[in-house]
């Protein structure tokens, strides 16, 4: 509800809107400042393309999008880099080669492409506006020029990567043996074993730990940490302090009244029997049964229970044909002046509309009046306490950054002065709770930047509060003490134990599986476990108590009766195919559009994927593709850290 106060102009908010929806669909890299990045420039170079480089800056931008998008979780940033990193420098290569290869991007193709994306940047088929779009860009610390690189470069990238995929085919034969995979189903008994079991039997020594640090002691990091002081506006200290007069409340009501009246209306429910789309002859048919409904209704049948039951007005039989309240212009004609010409607890004759026959009751019906002032008094009240404390709100904290913004040391006696909540805050990491608002991707972005003595815009947070935050200090990154990583390398340690018992173990049970003729039962009962099994599944599928049928792809490739290994690092199973149930090759024609479009997809992705990585070889072979693995190396240690 603050978000006016950040975008009060009509085509900012449009503007606002627009930019979102471009981050949504992925068209341009995000645009949000990310923690700052220090260092010589030589060394912020991830990757050279062409006469073109893609930075340390961006990539850390890209990381910051795909984890507020929760793409993945920002413990698991280090895991995900490599990839995401491939993926960047591959599209900035396509990019690169559309250019090479005479494709361009015109102003048209651009402004089209926005306009297709994001109607409402054109109310009414004009732009909002060249100057207020510069505004909005600013704000993010970007030019016009700069966005629409961005964005002229990903439609290259698209140009090239449809070309590379356009001309697929797909033979008879492999739509059959696709059908068949999909359709195949197979039943399986397993016995889990998960490494849960073996963490109570592990034990880490402290030669241990200390040996695993000093082994790896360049990839143990404490990330930059900021310290701050941070001014809060509560919407509910506001409101303590907060009166209304009733004289005050009631000049409001008497000077917008008009806000206060009620027209005439009608509480109606009907019965409805379509004509539309119904040949004509079928009309005296319908008449006949609309008749004979109506005389049932006038002889004491229950209106809401016929209307349930023959009513063609699907969203209003479920409710016994109830409208509710409806006030003249609000439908057609006809129906319009039944119901208004009817008295509470009159039916009405059987009535024609464009929509077909209608027979009415009117329920209640209330006469154009003025609500009075008793009656809107604590309505009124609401509604007039909450915009006032809104505004009171934004002035006080509109105060508090100008008055902080001029002495970022004097926050404490600021926030005294001005009765606004006092929030020390040392060391806070990024993604780190914060006190107030909680978790704040905005908020982060806002200090990202900042050097010491430096205040924040107004930021809205949880709750219904304002704040403003006077940055203090930067606690640079550092390597970690064994102090302070002890804990994490205990938890690993003891997880990659586990790890390995649960790998042993399992190898040894498979043996005896093996060895006794894929006996699953006999071994569950030796080892005191529970003999499960799931139903029949596809391999495009879930298995119970197994989950993605890609856990156990063995069982579409091994006979029946056949047991294997399946599993990961957390859980292995030792499966046995109890029974396959063939595709029915009757049912493919009725399937074979969407069998043939899936293998379609996937062969322009493979055949774009290998355009990709050859295209890639090619230009680092032309020396127009150049990549510092040292500077990833940097990057992928310091979100380990």
């Amino acid at each position: 509800m603050f978000d006016l106060f950040r975008s009060r102009a009509k085509a900012v908010r449009y503007l606002l809107g627009f930019l979102l929806v471009l981050v949504a669909v992925s068209m341009v890299v995000t645009l949000i400042p990310g923690w700052g990045t220090q260092g010589d420039p030589s060394e912020q170079i991830v990757a050279e393309i062409g006469d073109t480089a893609l930075t340390l800056r961006e990539v850390q931008l890209e990381v910051q999008r795909e984890m507020r998008s929760r793409n993945f979780p920002a413990g698991m940033a280090a895991t995900y880099l490599p990839q995401l990193i491939e993926r960047m420098i591959t599209d900035r290569a396509l990019a690169y080669q559309a250019d090479r290869m005479g494709y361009r991007v015109t102003e048209t193709d651009l402004s089209d492409t926005i306009r297709a994306a994001i109607p409402q940047l054109f109310p009414d088929g004009k732009f909002v506006g060249r100057e207020a779009y510069a505004s909005v860009l600013a704000q993010q610390n970007l030019t016009i020029p700069e966005f629409e690189s961005t964005l002229r470069r990903q439609m290259l990238m698209m140009k090239l990567s449809h070309l590379a995929a356009e001309g697929v085919v797909v033979a008879p034969a492999e739509v059959e043996a696709e059908f068949k995979r999909r359709n195949e189903k197979v039943k399986l008994a397993y016995i889990p074993l998960s490494r849960e079991t073996f963490l109570s039997q592990v034990s880490v020594t402290r030669e241990e730990i200390l040996s695993d640090y000093q082994r790896n002691k360049t990839l143990f990091n404490v990330p930059e940490k900021r310290s701050l002081n941070m001014l809060v506006v509560d919407e509910a200290e506001v409101n303590k302090h907060f009166s209304m007069p009733e004289a005050e409340l009631r000049k409001v009501y008497e000077t917008n009244l008009d806000n206060f009246r009620l027209p005439e209306r009608v509480r109606v429910r009907h019965l409805l029997l379509k004509t539309t789309d119904r040949p004509q002859n079928e009309i005296p048919t319908l008449r006949a049964k609309a008749e004979d409904l109506l005389k049932q209704i006038r002889g004491g049948a229950n209106f809401a229970e016929l209307a349930r039951k023959h009513s063609e007005d699907t969203t209003t039989a479920v409710k016994g044909g109830d409208l509710d309240w409806i006030v003249r212009g609000q439908t057609v004609k006809a129906f319009e002046d039944t119901a208004f010409s009817l008295k509470p607890k009159q039916v009405s004759n059987v009535i024609n509309t464009e929509y077909g026959l209608h027979i009415l009751e009117v329920l209640e019906k209330q006469e154009a009046h003025l609500k009075p002032f008793e009656e809107v008094k604590e309505q009124l009240a609401g509604e007039v306490r909450r915009q006032a404390v809104y505004e009171l709100m934004q002035r006080v904290a509109d105060q508090v950054h100008d008055e902080l913004a001029k002495s970022p040391q004097q926050a404490r006696q600021i926030a005294g002065r001005l009765g606004v909540g006092f929030h020390s805050v040392e060391k806070l990491g990024y993604g780190d709770p914060i006190p107030v608002l909680g978790t704040s991707q905005e908020f982060f972005e806002s200090i990202a930047t900042l050097k010491p003595g430096e205040v924040t815009p107004v930021i809205q947070g949880g709750g219904n509060k304002l704040v403003v935050a006077a940055l203090t200090e930067v606690h640079a990154a550092r390597p970690a003490q064994l102090s302070e990583v002890e804990k994490d390398i205990r938890e690993r340690l003891t997880d990659e134990k586990a790890r390995d018992m649960l790998d042993q173990q399992a190898k040894e049970v498979f043996g005896k599986v093996k060895a006794s003729g894929g006996d699953l039962k006999r071994l569950a009962q030796a080892l005191k476990v529970e003999l499960k099994t799931t139903q029949e599944f596809a391999a495009d599928g879930a298995a119970d108590g197994i989950g993605s049928a890609s856990e156990v792809h063995q069982a579409f490739l091994l006979p029946v009766g056949e047991v294997f290994l399946a599993g990961a690092s957390e859980r292995q199973l030792i499966c046995k195919i109890a029974s396959r149930t063939p595709a029915d090759l009757s049912l493919l024609p009725a399937q074979r559009e969407a069998v043939v479009a899936a293998l379609k997809s996937r062969k322009q992705r493979q055949r774009a994927d290998l355009f990709e990585d050859s295209l890639r070889a090619a230009l680092m072979r032309e020396g127009k593709l150049k990549i510092n693995e040292d500077v990833i190396k940097r990057l992928i240690s310091g979100y380990r850290g």
